[in-house]
Formats: structure tokens, C-alpha cells, sequence
């Protein structure tokens, strides 16, 4: 159970960290032409952010931990892109089906989403690692 912190903490982490990149600078330019769709950055409810980002960490490695099988780093490649697929679906294509973005923005979220979550996969796999293989 303690992998399952652990994992958590680094996904958080690296959510956060990559969310910054992907968001704050990325897609910054694509979101300054958006006013009146997205909340102005004195008004944006970041705290929020943060722990939707700590419950996501928690349960993506929750069920990595169940799952677990010890084949290294393309076992977190392929959960973080089953888990990616998932996310990413939902929030590009689905929010372009909702709002009126430009195909470009939801095309990206969904290609970010699976790059993030591929990321972290990769590493839980390395979190997860067995002491004994990891000094082999």
C-alpha cells in the first residue's frame, strides 16, 4: 500500500507539472482567444484543480496497483494510453461536441491527455519496480 503513495505523490506531481506546461503555455494562446468561454485567470478556482489532480493521482495508481505485473516501463506506456484514450476522449471530443472550440483545441486536449497519462504510467512502472530488479 505504500507504492500506492507514493505513486500517487509522483503522479500529482507530474500532473500539476504537465498540466502547467500544457495549459499555461501551450495552450495559452489558443485560450487568450476564448473570452467569455473560460473564467478570467483572477477568477479561475485553481484549488479545485489541485485536487482533482490529487484524486485522479490517487485512483490512475489505485488501479495501476491492482493490475500490476511487473513487465516495466511499455506496461506503463500501455496503461497510461488505455487511461490517456479515456480521459482524453472525454475532454476533447467531448467538450467539442458540447462547446463551441475550435477542432484544433479539442484535437489537442485529446493528444495532450494521452501524452500526460503516458507519462505518468511510465512512472508508476518505475515506482513499482521491485527493489530486487531495480539493483539487478
Amino acid at each position: 500500500m505504500n507504492k500506492v503513495w507514493i505513486g500517487s505523490g509522483v503522479v500529482f506531481i507530474l500532473l500539476i507539472i504537465l498540466d502547467m506546461i500544457i495549459h499555461g503555455v501551450l495552450l495559452s494562446p489558443i485560450y487568450s482567444t476564448m473570452e467569455g468561454m473560460m473564467r478570467p485567470q483572477a477568477e479561475m478556482k485553481s484549488w479545485i484543480i489541485f485536487v482533482v489532480d490529487a484524486v485522479v493521482a490517487y485512483f490512475f495508481t489505485l488501479i495501476f496497483s491492482k493490475g500490476y505485473e511487473n513487465k516495466g516501463i511499455a506496461e506503463g506506456v500501455r496503461y497510461g494510453l488505455y487511461i490517456g484514450l479515456m480521459f482524453g476522449i472525454s475532454m476533447g471530443y467531448g467538450s467539442y461536441a458540447s462547446m463551441p472550440i475550435p477542432y484544433s483545441l479539442a484535437l489537442q486536449w485529446f493528444l495532450y491527455t494521452i501524452a500526460e497519462f503516458i507519462l505518468c504510467g511510465i512512472a508508476l512502472s518505475i515506482v513499482f519496480k521491485p527493489k530486487a530488479a531495480a539493483t539487478a
